[in-house]
């Protein structure tokens, strides 16, 4: 991972600095701490993988499941496309400073189109569709018409679904480690992740009172299941 990558000195090093300030990162029974410790700890993994786009990908997607799943009875039934709108939203609700949109469009400008103009992260192309090139060029029209509107949440929204499909090739075995065939993908993925990451978890710890719903395995939650509290 090169300086560049790591966006205002946002690596998980100062992150950490910045959520222990606040005297509520001592309660560990608070949800919101739960999501912390955990994304934090996998985005200082992420950090340790300069040579190998495959596993920092898999690092940096792990740090972003655990700030964005939400294990509530209201989610159970939602999609994953459904939870990734629902997570948008409440961040771009709370990025009243253009925050993440800036780090979007002006801070990396080259990984993003890239990845939004490679088919093969493209779940239309995978599945055989027939009118999938036609489907293609529409989707980068109407991301051509978001970024202009300044709809960020409805820019990840496409963004993560490309970036969703890249995660199922590594982490379904559909993939080659290091594979020549998949490089741009992985390399813009990586690049991608290493600064929208770290943005995600700065704008939440800036709004740690926002409910941000249930973390899912939570260790509360199964002591109380056993009856140890």
């Amino acid at each position: 991972m090169s300086s560049d990558e790591i966006v205002n000195g946002l690596t998980a090093a100062t992150l950490e600095t910045k959520w222990k300030s606040n005297p509520d990162s001592e309660q560990r029974q608070n949800p919101f701490n739960l999501r912390m410790r955990r994304a934090l700890s996998w985005l200082a993994r992420a950090e340790q993988e300069r040579d190998d786009p495959d596993a920092a990908f898999i690092f940096y997607w792990i740090a972003f499941n655990a700030i964005y799943a939400d294990n509530s009875p209201e989610t159970y039934d939602l999609r994953e496309g459904e939870k990734f709108a629902d997570y948008f939203s409440r961040v771009t609700d709370l990025d009243t400073n253009w925050g993440v949109f800036n780090a979007i469009w002006k801070e990396h400008n080259r990984s993003i189109p890239d990845l939004l103009d490679n088919q093969f992260v493209y779940k239309p192309f995978w599945m055989g569709a027939r009118d999938w090139q036609t489907r293609f060029e529409n989707d980068a029209n109407r991301l051509k018409a978001d970024i202009t509107s300044k709809r960020t949440d409805a820019v990840l929204g496409r963004l993560f679904e490309r970036l969703y499909v890249l995660r199922n090739q590594l982490l379904h075995g559909g993939a080659t480690w290091q594979s020549w065939v998949n490089r741009d993908q992985v390399e813009d993925g990586t690049a991608i992740m290493a600064f929208l990451v770290p943005h995600f978890i700065h704008l939440m710890l800036d709004n740690s009172d926002t409910d941000w719903g249930q973390p899912p395995y939570s260790p509360e939650w199964a002591w109380r299941q056993l009856g140890w509290q």
